[in-house]
This record gives C-alpha cells, structure tokens and sequence, in this order.
C-alpha cells in the first residue's frame, strides 16, 4: 500500500497516531541526550509515560495541545476551567511565548522544578487512577448471614 493512497477512517486515525509518536520519541531523544535531564532518574520511563498523555490529549495530532483540547482534557478529568483560566494555565507552561503547548514545553514542565497548575492535575489523575484499581476476577463467595 502505497502512501500517496486515500486511507480513510480508523487507517488514517492509525497512520496519524504512529507518525505523531515518531516525532515524539524523536524529541525524546533529544531530552535523553540533553545533560541538563541526565541527573534525571528514570527519566525513560518518565518521557515514554509523558509521550502517551500527550499523545492522548493531543486529540487533532498537530502536535500541540490547545485551549479546546486543554478544556475537554480538564473536563474529562472533572476538573473544569473558564476560558481565562485556561490560557492563564497555557501562559504559564509556554512561558507565554504561545497560544498552544508544544511537546517540549509539556515535557520541560513535567520535569522541571516548577509546579505549575496543570502539572498538578495531571499528577492527581494519575494518583487517583493508582486508587481505583479493582481487584480482578470474580468477587468471593459470601454466605448468607453476610449479607446485610
């Protein structure tokens, strides 16, 4: 199948996402070999676990979180902000040198000593997910004098 082809629906969705996670570990590898992050430890794990948030909020695949995607995100999260709120959270990540949060600005937030607003959120998503996890299987067996 030849690139230059049409591909339509959940094969153009697929080819967008492997070519956006091309670029990413490519600007991963540039955080790898950057001697400012060396100290870093398991600083792999952590640029792999920063690809796949990112990847999962940057929901157009253009490679930058805007103020639309930034709002749904929060949503989802049950964390809702206004307008204001929201470019107030991008200013503070780009450093207010832009309107969208570019991978390298994401990452240099998650790893740097700062603690910005939305950092913090993304660390309580992940803390609350570690709490919600369910025992697998079926329940056990009870009696009925267990029963309330």
């Amino acid at each position: 199948m030849s690139s230059q082809q049409n591909l339509q629906g959940g094969k153009a969705f697929g080819a967008l996402k492997a070519q956006q996670e091309e670029v990413l570990d490519s600007l991963n590898q540039e955080f790898l070999d950057d001697p400012k992050y060396s100290t870093d430890e398991d600083l792999p794990e952590k640029l792999e676990a920063f690809k796949k948030k990112y990847m999962e909020f940057d929901l157009n695949g253009e490679g930058d979180i805007d103020i639309m995607a930034l709002k749904r995100m929060l949503e989802k999260l049950g964390a809702a902000k206004t307008h204001l709120e929201l470019k107030k959270m991008i200013t503070e990540v780009t450093g207010g040198l832009g309107e969208t949060i570019s991978y390298r600005d994401f990452v240099r937030m998650m790893l740097g000593k700062r603690s910005a607003i939305f950092k913090l959120i993304l660390m309580y998503e992940d803390k609350a997910k570690e709490k919600e996890e369910k025992p697998a299987g079926p329940p056990a067996k009870r009696a009925i004098a267990d029963l309330p």
